[in-house]
């Protein structure tokens, strides 16, 4: 990870966008698996005797503290309010370059995904709130409406060179907007008690980003300095501090007026790739997905919770991505990305009920952090079920639909 410093040149001046998208889903792909490791590995020990040490380790104080200041939180608070806080940054990254200059800057290419993205998002749910009525369950209401790119695209790879990029760029798009989704449903739907003083440090960090933007600013080291004030004032305001991320990517300069070759957000993007597919989001699974099975009843197992999480993601996605898609088709105000069929267009819709990675945050938000009792119910068990059925048929679907390479 090399912050404020130099990259590769060869990564900085490329203009092939080719080789650009080939590195992302080589890094998203391998990290999907490395996703479905951690998540396995804490699965298991949840249900031996390292149990106690697993919680033992998450539930550990971590204090931060300058003169009277502090900020005290228990290690799985701090992975879920810091350590996504850099996701979510290198999320308003690959947006603003997507929306400048990627695949997001030809309007043509934004419509499909974004339709898609709307239906798999509405569509579960719905589901999730028909089966979920009560004013407690109800809060996870959005958690079905996630996709874990990471987790697709590692799905995807193991179907290897039959894949065309036209179905990878079509998942990846999706997903960018499913990500403004929950980015949008965290600022309005989940922030508690709100501190205008902290909010009123966060607006002043923002105009100085402002600022060091119009002023064409490069230095990486001053906007990571800026974003770091940003992040604790955005923890202390009663916003979720992960907001802050996406706040402040927005601000990176995309090229250098006095070197066109040079790229800060291109350089901080390649920077955290790797750092966020092996290291971050590994980290959150193995803390979230910790789902402790010994005794869990069928009443527990069939709970709205659950059921409503893993019918969404399983079938609300699919409704929803295929049916507005297809849809928006037939009324043609889109088309079919090339390579791709009703079949592979069906199939990638299952796969996106991989809810996994975005699903277990929003849970932790909707549910843990909130204090709520979750003694009748787990929705772990749903994003597990869930996401793990649509991988199955999503990836079958493509198997049967795509050609071998000859």
């Amino acid at each position: 990870m090399i912050l404020g410093g130099r990259v590769d040149e060869k990564v900085v001046n490329t203009s092939n966008s080719d080789d650009f998208m080939k590195d992302f889903f080589k890094l998203e792909s391998a990290g999907g698996i490395l996703l479905f490791i951690a998540a396995c590995l804490a699965i298991v020990i949840s249900n031996t005797g390292l149990e106690p040490y697993y919680k033992m380790l998450l539930s550990t104080e971590v204090e931060v503290r300058v003169g009277t200041f502090e900020i005290a939180k228990p290690m799985l608070l701090w992975i879920n309010d810091g350590l996504m806080a850099v996701f979510f940054f290198l999320v308003g990254l690959e947006l603003k370059r997507e929306l400048l200059e990627g695949e997001l800057s030809d309007k043509r290419n934004i419509i499909l995904p974004a339709v898609g993205a709307i239906g798999g998002m509405v569509f579960p749910a719905l589901i999730y709130v028909y089966f979920n009525q009560d004013p407690v369950a109800i809060r996870g209401w959005a958690i079905p409406a996630a996709t874990d790119i990471a987790f697709a695209l590692g799905a995807l790879a193991l179907l290897g060179s039959r894949v065309p990029i036209s179905i990878k760029i079509f998942l990846t798009s999706l997903a960018i907007f499913d990500d403004i989704g929950a980015i949008l449903i965290i600022a309005f739907f989940y922030t508690s008690k709100i501190s205008l003083t902290a909010l009123l440090v966060v607006a002043a960090g923002t105009a100085v980003l402002y600022l060091l933007n119009r002023r064409n600013v490069c230095n990486k080291s001053v906007y990571i300095l800026v974003g770091l004030i940003i992040w604790v004032a955005t923890l202390k305001s009663g916003v979720h501090a992960t907001l802050a991320g996406v706040l402040v990517a927005m601000f990176i300069p995309m090229r250098s007026k006095k070197n066109e070759n040079e790229s800060p957000l291109k350089e901080m993007e390649h920077d955290l790739h790797s750092v966020v597919a092996f290291f971050i989001l590994p980290v959150f699974a193995f803390a979230n997905a910790g789902v402790n099975l010994t005794g869990v009843t069928m009443e527990q197992v069939l709970h709205g919770v659950p059921v409503g999480i893993a019918l969404g993601l399983f079938f609300g996605k699919q409704i929803g991505i295929f049916g507005l898609c297809w849809l928006a088709v037939k009324a043609k105000l889109a088309k079919l990305p090339e390579g791709m069929n009703w079949k592979s267009l069906y199939g990638t819709a299952a796969l996106c009920g991989i809810g996994f990675t975005m699903s277990l945050f929003i849970g932790s938000l909707a549910f843990e952090e909130t204090g709520v009792n979750l003694l009748l119910f787990d929705e772990r068990l749903g994003i597990i079920v869930g996401s793990l059925v649509s991988g199955l048929v999503g990836f079958m679907i493509l198997k049967s639909s795509l050609k071998a390479p000859k």
